[in-house]
């Protein structure tokens, strides 16, 4: 893995960005660092043409509170976090890779700042893989999201137990994406822990081919 690149926190391997002709962001939960995702990349990503970042989070968190509460709570870590990918995106696209060839996966408190910054940039993306996270705050606020999808794959893996994240939450988060022209696929897995599964893993190879 060798960072050729200037953004700040930020690891990239596979493909060289200005040779790529696709992107995968992959963002870790917190607590954790990217090195995590560097190795689900390796299991995930087998395309020799795609250019792979991993943004990482200062003190390996994206923002202090949990999601549900209040925007506030969690500034301006949340815009802080949210400026990065909007960074990353600016030199990916730079680099001559269009937005409709770039795929973000998130985990946890990554999936919900992934989600996050896709729907208040929706656009036609390649495809958002969302491993147990939604959309951030006290609750879906319609008025904080613009663009259009225009048919974007959505991939919404999470428990129906999971103690950070209510299903409730999932559910108003693929209105929200639904509504916005995305193709959602939610799936709730019953009993699960806070993981990755062998099935979200699967499927998310599956939307990367």
């Amino acid at each position: 893995m060798e960072n050729l690149h200037q953004i700040k926190n930020t690891v990239y391997a596979g493909c060289p960005l200005d040779k790529a002709k696709s992107a995968l962001i992959m963002v870790h939960g917190r607590g954790d660092s990217s090195d995590k995702m560097q190795n689900l990349a390796e299991i995930i990503s087998e395309d020799p043409d795609r250019a792979l970042i991993f943004p990482k989070a200062t003190f390996s968190t994206w923002y202090p509170k949990g999601f549900l509460e209040e925007w506030s709570i969690n500034q301006p870590w949340l815009d802080s976090a949210l400026t990065l990918l909007d960074t990353i995106v600016s030199e990916i696209t730079a680099a001559g890779v269009k937005k409709e060839n770039i795929y973000f996966l998130g985990f946890s408190q990554g999936a919900c700042l992934s989600l996050e910054y896709v729907t208040r940039n929706a656009t036609k993306y390649a495809g958002v893989m969302i491993l147990s996270g939604g959309l951030i705050g006290p609750r879906v606020e319609p008025k904080n999201y613009t663009g259009d999808f225009s048919g974007t794959p959505i991939f919404m893996g999470c428990s129906d137990i999971d103690h950070h994240i209510p299903v409730h939450r999932l559910e108003d988060s693929e209105k929200q994406l639904t509504k916005m022209g995305a193709k959602v696929n939610l799936k709730i897995y019953p009993g699960m822990d806070h993981i990755i599964s062998e099935d979200e893993i699967e499927i998310v190879k599956e939307m990367l081919k």
